[in-house]
């Protein structure tokens, strides 16, 4: 059973933030704060140029990080020094462009060699994915797969070959804050567990630890990502703290759906 597997043993929070945003070492800091808080799994999000699953807050500290000099390879060096010490699964959620550039063979081997535990590919549909899978079961990194409202009968189809963990994209167009989710999740949630054990998260749209843990009750875990970036854009260098608080009332909520 793969690490990221291992990470729902309970219901799951996962943390996203953008590596780099607003500079590396601040992300270094905050990777350590969201374990403490009590995370369970941490999506790094590789700075790219056209980030189009994005919205305007996670767009935004793409660019604060790539105007700050961040690199895929700095990342990779940044990673292969926290996975030493950080417990909990580190998966990589980027663009298709990021991994071909590299080299996709390359990169796959820099994860596996980094402590980077599954890859998030928004711009890769099921269709394409075999583009990039061989490369991720050569070096045992975890292909993570999204299901959105949209993907109706495909969603038995991608259930069956996931690994890790599914990302069930809670709403349509692009990632952010909502007041309210209205997707009814069960129905996805549903199909997904009569096809497959792999354990399911919800994201996109999700801004406080009320909706986290909805969201969590009807699958077995909550993504959260934009509510998190907007506190580092809006307090810099010193959002740890600030960032540690929020992250750990997430985590309480999720946490609480769970046998004490």
């Amino acid at each position: 059973m793969s690490r990221i597997r291992q990470a729902f043993h309970g219901h799951a929070l996962i943390p996203f933030i953008t590596c780099g945003d607003p500079d590396l070492e601040t992300t270094e800091l905050l990777v350590r704060k969201l374990a403490e808080a009590g995370a369970d799994l941490i999506e790094l999000g590789i700075p790219f140029s056209d980030p189009t699953a994005e919205g305007p807050v996670i767009m935004s500290a793409s660019e604060r990080a790539l105007k700050a000099g961040t690199t895929t390879d700095r990342i990779f060096e940044m990673t292969e020094r926290l996975s030493r010490e950080i417990q909990i699964p580190l998966v990589f959620m980027t663009y298709a462009n990021v991994v071909y550039s590299y080299d996709s063979d390359r990169f796959l081997k820099r994860c596996a060699e980094t402590g980077i535990d599954g890859l998030i590919l928004p711009d890769v549909p099921y269709e394409e994915m075999e583009e990039f899978a061989p490369y991720c079961k050569k070096y045992g990194v975890d292909f993570i797969r999204m299901i959105a409202p949209t993907s109706e009968h495909r969603i038995s189809m991608i259930a069956e070959a996931a690994e890790g963990f599914i990302y069930i994209v809670s709403s349509l167009g692009v990632t952010g804050m909502r007041s309210s989710i209205q997707t009814d999740i069960r129905p996805m949630t549903e199909v997904i567990r009569s096809v497959t054990d792999v354990p399911c998260a919800v994201g996109f749209g999700i801004s406080d630890a009320k909706q986290a843990k909805a969201m969590a009750s009807v699958s077995d875990g909550a993504i959260v990502g934009s509510a998190i970036v907007r506190l580092i854009g809006q307090y810099g260098k010193d959002c740890p703290e600030p960032v540690y608080e929020f992250v750990k009332e997430l985590a309480d909520a999720v946490h609480s759906l769970d046998p004490s």
